[in-house]
This record gives structure tokens, C-alpha cells and sequence, in this order.
């Protein structure tokens, strides 16, 4: 089955608009979810970051929206910003998205 990547996202955030411009511009295909519109998509990024960071990128299997494989916990207390959490990175800066993005096979190295 192939790998997409989706990208939770919310309007108002300059760094979810900036990530949908950088996968555009990279030429990454991506399937957005607004989850100030969806609120079980909104719900399921809390059970996984803790609260509503957007954005957050998730590497998903064929047509699902949830990470292919359980994302790495993070230690208690720490900012989910930037940490690569295997099958998801939140809140990450386009250096840190393009390192996660190559390393999944989205961009060459």
C-alpha cells in the first residue's frame, strides 16, 4: 500500500500556510485537514500531540488520515515543535520538514 502524507492544519496559522507552500513548492503531494472544521480530526491530534499544534504532518497509509505507525512518545513535558516522531513531525520549521520529508522517501536526499 502506498504512503501519503496529511497535514493537519488550522487557516489562521502562518506556519500551517507556510508548510502547505513549502510541499507545493517541493511538489509534495499532501491532503489537508482543517481541524477547525473537522473536530474528530481535531480530537485525534490532541490523543497524539496532547493539545492542537498545528501543523502537524502525519505519514498515512493508502486513503487513512492517522499515522502509519504509532508516532514515538514524547518524554513528559516536552514540546512536540520540530521532534521527529517517526510517522509524525509538528509544528516543524521547512529545514526540519524537508529532513523528515527525504527521510520517508518524499524528497531526495
Amino acid at each position: 500500500m502506498s504512503r501519503q502524507v496529511v497535514v493537519y492544519y488550522s487557516p489562521w496559522c502562518y506556519s500551517s500556510t507556510d508548510t502547505q507552500r513549502a510541499l507545493n513548492e517541493w511538489g509534495v503531494p499532501a491532503r489537508f485537514i482543517n481541524i477547525k472544521e473537522d473536530r474528530a480530526a481535531a480530537a485525534r491530534l490532541k490523543g497524539w500531540v496532547g493539545f492542537e499544534s498545528v501543523p502537524t504532518v502525519v505519514l498515512a497509509e493508502g486513503d487513512s488520515v492517522e499515522p502509519c505507525e504509532p508516532p514515538a512518545p514524547l518524554a513528559a513535558g516536552a514540546s512536540p515543535r520540530g521532534i521527529d516522531r517517526g510517522s509524525m513531525i509538528t509544528e516543524a520549521n521547512r529545514a526540519q520538514l524537508r529532513s523528515w520529508l527525504v527521510k520517508h522517501g518524499f524528497l531526495p536526499g
